[in-house]
This record gives C-alpha cells, structure tokens and sequence, in this order.
C-alpha cells in the first residue's frame, strides 16, 4: 500500500489517504507516484493537489500526518513546530528544542517560559 497527502492551497496536509499499490502501476510495471496521482485525482472528484508519503522516511523525510507542511524546496513534510523556541534541523526536517533532553532514564516535558526540561513527577 502506498500513501498519499492532501495538501491544501498551502501545502498543509489535510488528509493521508491509502492507495493500493496496483493503482500506481505504470505501464512498464513499476510504480509511479504520477499514476498514484493520476488515480487520486480521478477517485476525488478533480482535486490535484497529492503528494506521496512513506513510513520508512525514504521519500520526503518525514511520513505526513494532518497539520504537516509539505516544503517543496527541502522536498519534505514538516510537523508543526512545537514551540517558538525550537529549530529546525534541515537534515531530519524535524524541530530540535535548543537544549537537548535529559538521557537518564527519568521522563521530562519542555517548558518554554524557562527554555528547559523539566522533570515530570511520578506518581
């Protein structure tokens, strides 16, 4: 099964829809995101707007989920950036918080007013 993203006028994702592998058979036998496209614009009506996700990362970084970007420069989906605070590392795609999190085995959620990582208390 493949996997295609709606994107809006913005390149916002705003569905990922399944497509089965047969339909992106091109007429040599090999699949082809532009046959994938081809039948998710007949399947909905019109709408061209596609673009082809994958779990494993081998296309375009980052699998899409609803709220992503699609960055047609880096050829990339983009999560939302979580805080104001982070970055984005250009090689993953994916937003780093300034101070990396603790690795000692204790859970920790991000505070942004103190731009630190602050311990989550067990209970």
């Amino acid at each position: 099964m493949a996997h295609f993203a709606k994107l809006d006028k913005d390149n916002v994702v705003i569905d990922v829809i399944v497509v089965n592998n047969i339909e992106m058979l091109a007429a040599d036998g090999s699949e082809s995101e532009v046959m994938g496209i081809a039948f998710l614009i007949r399947w909905s009506g019109g709408y061209s707007n596609w673009k082809q996700t994958s779990y494993n990362g081998k296309i375009r970084k980052n699998f899409a989920g609803v709220g992503y970007t699609y960055d047609p420069i880096r050829d990339a989906f983009i999560p939302p950036q979580p805080f104001p605070s982070w970055t984005l590392n250009e090689q993953t795609c994916l937003w780093e918080a300034p101070i990396s999190m603790p690795t000692d085995g204790q859970r920790y959620q991000w505070d942004e007013p103190t731009t630190s990582w602050v311990l989550i208390n067990a209970s």
